[in-house]
């Protein structure tokens, strides 16, 4: 073999060794390969079986609701209509309500959904008395009938910010469900301010 050539070999042989060596290194780093990454990926952006429990929440609904103004007062009652539908190829619930609230026509938007990286329940809710936007997680229980999210809010009339509020959603039957916000702050046994029973329209 020419001197030349067997130069080219060598080089070639020492190349692929340093370049075996740098993966074996990245691979004991543990760097995912594609393949890893496409499969996690996938996972978490694939609807499961945590999205299908909010499965009978889809329809349409006649909703009352109870505002308390303040503990051991009665609460105002209103009456409105709700939608809700899968969107995004069943990853969120988007609810559509029409109602009132203190005499005052209302209309909200809500987004409810399960993170399957963090395991969460995950809720979004916006609405024509405020322009605040209002972000909420949650777990099930293991009976698998109630949803317990907790988030913040904030109260113009006390100047209150990032107050802690639990929200709670209520399975009842595949025609019933109640919805419950709870402010944290109150010291009171009843921490419930604001309940919405929705029933399915027949």
């Amino acid at each position: 073999m020419h001197p030349r050539n067997l130069l080219l070999v060598v080089f070639a042989i020492v190349a692929f060794g340093t370049i075996s060596v740098s993966a074996q290194e990245k691979k004991k780093a543990g760097e995912p390969s594609e393949e890893e990454m496409m499969k996690k990926w996938k996972e978490a952006a694939t609807p499961g079986e945590a999205h299908k429990k909010l499965d009978d929440m889809v329809g349409s609904w006649e909703s009352e609701s109870q505002m308390w103004m303040a503990p051991g007062q009665p609460p105002t009652v209103s009456k409105g209509t709700s939608e809700m539908k899968w969107i995004l190829g069943g990853r969120f619930l988007q609810q559509e309500l029409t109602g009132e609230m203190m005499g005052m026509p209302m209309n909200g938007i809500g987004l409810t959904g399960y993170d399957n990286f963090k395991k969460k329940y995950i809720g979004f809710w916006i609405d024509n008395t405020s322009t605040a936007m209002y972000a909420m997680e949650g777990i099930l229980d293991k009976d698998g009938k109630t949803i317990t999210f907790f988030g913040k809010t904030d109260d113009p009339v006390t100047g209150e910010k990032d107050k802690k509020v639990k929200y709670v959603t209520r399975f009842i039957n595949k025609d019933k469900h109640v919805f419950e916000i709870h402010d944290l702050s109150l010291k009171s046994p009843n921490t419930t301010v604001v309940e919405i029973t929705y029933t399915r329209r027949k």
